[in-house]
C-alpha cells in the first residue's frame, strides 16, 4: 500500500511489542539479572556481549556496537527494509500498518509498479521451474544430471529452465495482463531499437534465479545448452537489480547456516550449486564483475572471514590484485580475508568432484592469509638479496598497507616487513605518516592552541572538515575518533561538552559509545556510524590528518575539557541573547528580570 506510515502508530507499535521477544525468536537468550544476554548475531563471539533490556525496550552489543529497538533489529537481522520491518511487527500484534497520502493517484501508481515488478519477477522464476520438468525441458535435466546436481539441490536454487523458443516467456506473461514495456523494464524482452520488435533474452538456457537476502527473484543468470554466445548471461541493470551489489547464493548460504562464520566468493553460479551439492554451503559468486566494496561491505556485516577463491593462472592473480586492493580498507580489526588459488585447469566445481568436499575444505581453511599473500606478490620476481629489489618490495608492500585501517594488522604487517626488509619499523611509519600529510590538501589558517587565547566565539558552528580550521568542539571529535582510548582522560560527567550545536551533541554520543562499547580501533567506531549523517562528519574528521603529535594529544584533551568548563561558567552574549530567546519561542513566560536583562543584552549588541 502506498503512502507514509505515521509516527503516531510507529511510536505505538514500540510501545505494544516486547523487544525481548522479538530477538529472543532469533538468538538464543539467558536471563542476566534484569536483562538478557546472548551470543551477538551480528559479529562473531564466543562470550556473550549482546545485551537486550525488558525495560528500556532496547539491545546493545558491546562487542560490534549493535544497537537499536525492536524494529532496527529486524531491519539489521532480517535485512528488511523499514516498512518491512513495521509491516512484520504490526502483524504480529493483528494491526492493519495505517498510511498517509494513500489516496495520492502518484503514490499509489507507484507502489503498483514496484509490485508489478516484485510478481513478475517470481511469476517468470514459477514459469522457468515449470518449464523444467515438461518434455521440452529433457535436455536441461539431462545436463544437470551430467552436472552431478540432485533435485534437492536444484529445488533449493530454484532452477529452471527457459525454452528454445523466442516468446516463450513473452506469450506467458502477456497472457496474464503484463504489459511488454514492463518485461523488457525487468530485462526479461528485448526490444529492437530499429523495429522495435520485443522478444525472450533467455532462450534454451538453464536458468538460474537470482535472490536478494530476503528470497526475492530480482534477476536471472543463464547457462546456454547448445552454442549460441555468451556461455552464461545475466539480466541486465533493472530498477530492483544492480549487479555490483548482488551476490548469487547469499540468500542460500544464509538459508543452510543463519550464523555464518565464513564467506568463500567464487566465479560462477555452477561453482556456487556444485560447492553446495557437495556439503559445501557457503560459497557466493560476483555477478559477471569483480569484488566490489559494496559486496565486501554487505558480506563482513555478516561474517567475519572472507576467502577469494581464484584460479591459480595468470589471469587468476591478477583478478586476486584487483580483490586484494578492494578489500584492504576494509580490514578493520577482527576481520579476516585469505586468499585460495587453485590448481591450473581447475575451478571449483571440477576439483570438488575429483577430490571430494573435505579435501576441498582443507584448501579452504589453509587458504593465504592478505598479509601472506600481500608479501608474495610483493616479492614475485624479485631478488630481494639485491638492495634496489628489496626498496621496491618494501615500497609495494608499504603502499598496499597505507590502505589498511589503522589498527592492529598494519602495526603487524609493519613489524613483518621490518623483519623481512631489516628497515627498523619506525622508520616505515614515520614514511606513511609522511604520505598521509603529503595527501591532505592546505586547509587553512590553524586554531590557536588551547593554552593561547581563545576568542570567546570560537566554539560556534564548526566549518565542514574537507576544509577551512576546526571549531573546537570539532578538535575533540577529532581527537576521539583518531584516538578513542583518549576518552578515559575525560570527566567521568560530559557536562562540559556543549550541547547547542550538532558537534556538540555528537561529542556527547561519542563519549558515551567509547565508554559502552569500550572501543580502541577508529574503524569501528566509523563502522558503528555508518549510514548516519553523523557517521559522514566522524569520517570527514577522520580524513582529516592530526598535526598534533601523538604525545601532545592528551594534553591537548585536556586543554580543550579545561577551556569548556571555565567558558560553560560564564556564557557570551550572544548565547545567554540565544538561551534567553530559545525559551521564550518554546512558550515560556520569562520573568520580569529576565525580560530586562534580554532588552538590555539587545541593546549592548545594537551598540
Amino acid at each position: 500500500m502506498a503512502g507514509q506510515i505515521p509516527q503516531r502508530f510507529i511510536d505505538d507499535l514500540l510501545a505494544r511489542v516486547d523487544v525481548v521477544e522479538v530477538v529472543g525468536e532469533r538468538v538464543q537468550l539467558k536471563k542476566a539479572g534484569r536483562n538478557y544476554s546472548g551470543l551477538c548475531p551480528f559479529h562473531q563471539e564466543k562470550t556473550p556481549s549482546f545485551t537486550v533490556s525488558a525495560d528500556k525496550q532496547f539491545y546493545h552489543c558491546f562487542g560490534c556496537g549493535a544497537h537499536g529497538n525492536a524494529l532496527r533489529f529486524l531491519m539489521e537481522y532480517d535485512k528488511l527494509r523499514f516498512p518491512e520491518a513495521v509491516e512484520q511487527l504490526a502483524s504480529r500484534l493483528g494491526l492493519e500498518v495505517p498510511r498517509e497520502g494513500a489516496d495520492d493517484p502518484r503514490a499509489q501508481a507507484r507502489e503498483r509498479k514496484r509490485q508489478e515488478g516484485v510478481n513478475l519477477l517470481e511469476l517468470s522464476a514459477s514459469f522457468f521451474r515449470e518449464r523444467l520438468k515438461m518434455p521440452e525441458g529433457q535436455p536441461a535435466r539431462d545436463y544437470l544430471v551430467r552436472r552431478g546436481l540432485s533435485e534437492e539441490v536444484q529445488r533449493d536454487f530454484g532452477i529452471g529452465y527457459a525454452p528454445d523458443d523466442w516468446e516463450a516467456l513473452k506469450r506467458h506473461l502477456s497472457a496474464r495482463g503484463i504489459a511488454e514495456a514492463v518485461q523488457v523494464e525487468y530485462g526479461l524482452l528485448v526490444q529492437r531499437e530499429e523495429s522495435g520488435r520485443t522478444y525472450d533474452r533467455f532462450r534454451d538456457r538453464v536458468m538460474f534465479p537470482i535472490r536478494d537476502v530476503r528470497g526475492r527473484t530480482i534477476a536471472f543468470g543463464g547457462r546456454v545448452l547448445g552454442d549460441a554466445k555468451p556461455k552464461y548471461l545475466n539480466s541486465p541493470e533493472t530498477p530492483v537489480f544492480h549487479k555490483g551489489r548482488e551476490l548469487y547464493g547469499l540468500f542460500e548460504a544464509r538459508q543452510a547456516n543463519p550464523r555464518l562464520e565464513r564467506v568463500v566468493i567464487v566465479e560462477g553460479y555452477m561453482d556456487v550449486v556444485a560447492l553446495a551439492q557437495f556439503g559445501i554451503r557457503n560459497a557466493v559468486a560476483t555477478l559477471g564483475t569483480s569484488t566490489s566494496e559494496e559486496h565486501l561491505a554487505r558480506l563482513f556485516r555478516m561474517v567475519n572471514e572472507v576467502v577469494f577463491c581464484f584460479d591459480g593462472d595468470k589471469a587468476g592473480r591478477q583478478a586476486a590484485s584487483r580483490a586484494l586492493e578492494t578489500v584492504l580498507p576494509q580490514m578493520i580489526d577482527g576481520r579476516e580475508a585469505r586468499f585460495l588459488f587453485l590448481p591450473e585447469g581447475e575451478d571449483p566445481d571440477t576439483l570438488v568432484r575429483h577430490e571430494g568436499p573435505e579435501a576441498f575444505e582443507d584448501r579452504i581453511t589453509c587458504a593465504s592469509p592478505l598479509s601472506e599473500f600481500l608479501f608474495d606478490q610483493a616479492s614475485r620476481g624479485r631478488d630481494l638479496s639485491r638492495v634496489e629489489e628489496r626498496e621496491r618490495f618494501a615500497s609495494q608492500v608499504l603502499k598496499a598497507a597505507q590502505r589498511l585501517p589503522q589498527g592492529m594488522l598494519q602495526t603487524v604487517l609493519l613489524a613483518e616487513l621490518a623483519r623481512r626488509t631489516g628497515v627498523d619499523q619506525s622508520r616505515f611509519e614515520a614514511l606513511m605518516a609522511q604520505e598521509r600529510e603529503a595527501a591532505v590538501a592546505p586547509v587553512g589558517p590553524a586554531v590557536p592552541p588551547v593554552a593561547g587565547p581563545v576568542e570567546q566565539g570560537a566554539t560556534s558552528d564548526a566549518p565542514p572538515a574537507g576544509g577551512g580550521s576546526l571549531s573546537l568542539v570539532a578538535r575533540v571529535l577529532q581527537l576521539l575518533v583518531h584516538e578513542p582510548a583518549l576518552v578515559e582522560r575525560l570527566p567521568v560527567e560530559s557536562d562540559w561538552c556543549p550541547e547547542r550545536d550538532g558537534d556538540g551533541v555528537l561529542c556527547r554520543e561519542l563519549i558515551r559509545l567509547l565508554r559502552a562499547g569500550r572501543y580502541r580501533s577508529p574503524q569501528v567506531v566509523l563502522a558503528h556510524f555508518q549510514g548516519s549523517a553523523q557517521g559522514e562528519r566522524l569520517a570527514a574528521l577522520a580524513r582529516r590528518e592530526l598535526l598534533i603529535p601523538r604525545a601532545a594529544r592528551a594534553e591537548e584533551l585536556d586543554g580543550l575539557v579545561e577551556y569548556f568548563r571555565r567558558h560553560q561558567m560564564r556564557p557570551s552574549r550572544q548565547e545567554r541573547i540565544d538561551a534567553l530567546l530559545a525559551k521564550q519561542g518554546a512558550g515560556e513566560r520569562l520573568s520580569p528580570e529576565e525580560r530586562q536583562q534580554l532588552m538590555t543584552l539587545l541593546a549592548e549588541l545594537g551598540n
